[in-house]
């Protein structure tokens, strides 16, 4: 009888850590959901999703105010990708492009490797519609060590020292208004390390503690070009 109770007991325990394991497996792969904001231009007008020009650079800051997020229309469909992997052998789906064509896809623009990100004076990091000094054409190149991603495929490393993927932003897209909003992210966030190692720089720029604002409820989108004053092209 105690043995009987015993292996009752193993079969529960055993059991609940296997729900366990599959909860923190699915929250490992789930979105990070942050507070919905629209995306909208510079005079605070809701950016039209058809509107968008393809292979074009455009730049928003979520889900904080300091945090750069490229937002980019890659002109075809692009569908969901299979299982990203991130440096801790974790892994997670990817939607796809969203938009009337499906084609619109958005990154963080900070770079898996070393931080670097598009500042006001320079950005090393870009997506390039034609061939880069690798050879490969459609990706986001950063310069600074030569990382590379394929926006297409979830921001998948292509080439380079980078350890993962650049972490995804949900996109929502809204058919009735042609309206974008960015919702979370997806894959491994980069925002603790991006505060920690430019807590200086980004004290003077924003001030104190405010890098780390909320965007709220609108996120301005510019073209790169008229956010960094010099662009390196590699």
């Amino acid at each position: 009888m105690e043995r009987r109770r015993f292996l009752e007991s193993c079969a529960v325990l055993g059991g609940t850590a296997g729900l366990a394991t599959a909860a923190a497996a699915w929250a490992d792969s789930a979105p990070r959901p942050y507070p919905r904001a629209r995306l909208v231009d510079v005079h605070g007008t809701p950016v039209r999703a058809s509107a968008l020009a393809a292979d074009t650079n455009y730049l928003f800051h979520y889900p904080y105010a300091s945090t750069p997020c490229f937002l980019l229309d890659l002109g075809r469909p692009v569908s969901a990708a299979a299982p990203l992997r991130r440096e801790n052998g974790s892994t997670y789906g990817w939607q796809g492009g969203v938009g009337p064509g499906r084609g619109i896809v958005a990154f963080s623009a900070i770079c898996a490797h070393k931080l670097v990100y598009p500042t006001r004076e320079v950005s090393f990091i870009r997506y390039k519609a034609g061939k880069s000094t690798t050879g490969d054409a459609r990706v986001i190149h950063c310069c600074a060590d030569h990382s590379v991603y394929d926006p297409a495929v979830g921001g998948r490393v292509v080439s380079g020292p980078a350890p993962q993927p650049l972490a995804a932003i949900v996109l929502d897209y809204d058919a009735a208004s042609d309206g974008l909003f960015a919702s979370g992210t997806l894959g491994a966030e980069q925002f603790d390390a991006f505060f920690a190692k430019y807590e200086f720089k980004l004290a003077l720029e924003y001030g104190q503690g405010k890098a780390r604002l909320p965007t709220g409820e609108r996120a301005v989108v510019r073209e790169l070009a008229q956010y960094c004053r010099q662009t390196i092209d590699c």
